[in-house]
């Protein structure tokens, strides 16, 4: 019999789905040592620790369970995702205007034409299919080509699955890509190299400095051009455009497959749902807690502190667990229950904080997006076959979800 706590750092349990019954024991506990950190499971606890830079850092160690090698971490402490204000307000500045409720508004006609065309097309598999969604809009966002998206979705692949010999080494096809696309492809390792080090991406960073000059070079309103006119070093631009790669299309794209999966395992609420159109705005707050993509974040401590009676030295890695925090009852009335109508939305699926999610409207006129056409077929989708999870003990991810209509 294996502990709780073995369950939940243990990425093949995530291939049957998030070891609910175990974070709920967990919960009862609070604030527990795992190997060698302090997880931390209910919303309260996880608010303080979010919100508390100064005493809970996301620069100190970085932001990931695992320690980065010591010749990594210097350079991975430039990430914005890795560090604490003020340095992380004048990154976060240089890139706010690209996300304000005026600038998602201009984009969501677009948003909604591309939805509208995925579910219209579909392929059988769901995920698949949705997953281009947030690569459509985070290359005009961006300013990445269109045709070049598909290095954005190998990319956060590679990252965010690299616990998973599916994604590893994951690799799409290169048809119609621009000639900088190409030249930077020549450099992929073909070894399975640690995709999160320094080395592990040359790819990327060649592109993104083959990309970064040609902006300078042909300026339009897209964040790449903007950053060109910033004053930001080397590393900073590097490490942003890897965070804007990857975790600006993980999340939905998991988000998504995970909120129809939760419409197919409660067909009461589905047919609420295609009722009451009214009720898609708490829908898709619902869909992110209830799936909650990411699942843990850290912090390290850089003060003795306590948390919930236990004492935390300095130095000791913090983290915390939003697929637990979600489903706390103490924050949510009967949370292991599916409600499209939840008044309750105070998730933390976006985190909280000075790291709030930067792109969350945008994340989430995404989702009304692609829900909404889902609601205006003539039928409803239904599971057609075995839902494909990832490996993996920090994306709750989904690799393919057969679907038909019927």
């Amino acid at each position: 019999m294996r502990t709780d706590a073995e369950l939940i750092v243990d990425p093949d349990t995530y291939t049957s789905g998030v070891p609910h019954d175990a974070l709920t024991r967990l919960r009862e506990k609070n604030v527990v040592r795992i190997d060698d950190f302090w997880a931390v499971f209910r919303h309260d606890d996880v608010r303080t620790v979010l919100k508390t830079p100064a005493v809970f850092s996301s620069h100190r160690g970085a932001t990931q369970i695992r320690d980065p090698q010591p010749e990594d971490l210097k350079y991975v402490q430039r990430m914005m995702l890795n560090q604490d204000p003020p340095e992380h307000s004048r990154l976060r500045r240089m890139l706010t205007r690209a996300f304000t409720p005026r600038a998602v508004a201009r984009l969501e006609d677009g948003i909604r034409a591309n939805a509208r065309e995925i579910i219209a097309n579909p392929s059988g598999d769901f995920a698949a299919d949705v997953a281009d969604l947030p690569l459509l809009t985070l290359a005009d966002v961006f300013g990445v080509p269109r045709q070049d998206r598909a290095l954005l979705y190998d990319w956060s692949n590679r990252v965010i699955g690299f616990q998973d010999s599916e994604y590893v080494l994951s690799s799409s096809s290169t048809d119609g890509m621009t000639d900088m696309a190409l030249e930077a492809l020549q450099l992929r390792p073909d070894d399975g190299r640690d995709p999160r080090a320094r080395d592990g991406m040359p790819d990327l960073y060649a592109y993104a400095h083959a990309l970064g000059e040609y902006k300078r070079a042909h300026p339009s309103d897209d964040v790449l051009s903007n950053l060109m006119r910033e004053d930001i070093s080397l590393e900073e631009f590097e490490n942003l455009f890897w965070l804007f790669s990857v975790a600006g299309n993980e999340t939905l794209r998991n988000g998504i497959p995970g909120g129809m999966i939760a419409l197919f395992e409660h067909p009461d609420q589905y047919d609420r749902l295609r009722a009451d159109r009214s009720l898609l705005g708490s829908a898709v707050e619902e869909m992110l807690r209830w799936w909650t993509p990411v699942m843990h974040f850290r912090r390290t401590a850089v003060q003795d502190t306590e948390l919930s009676g236990q004492t935390i030295k300095a130095g000791d890695k913090v983290v915390v667990w939003f697929s637990s925090a979600n489903r706390d009852e103490r924050a949510f009335t009967e949370p292991d229950k599916f409600d499209v109508g939840r008044r309750e939305a105070d998730h933390l699926s976006f985190g909280h904080g000075p790291h709030f999610c930067l792109g969350a409207q945008l994340a989430r006129t995404q989702m009304r997006a692609i829900f909404d056409a889902v609601l205006d077929l003539p039928g409803r989708l239904r599971p057609d076959g075995e839902i494909s999870r990832l490996r993996s003990n920090f994306q709750n991810g989904v690799k393919h979800l057969p679907i038909g209509v019927r």
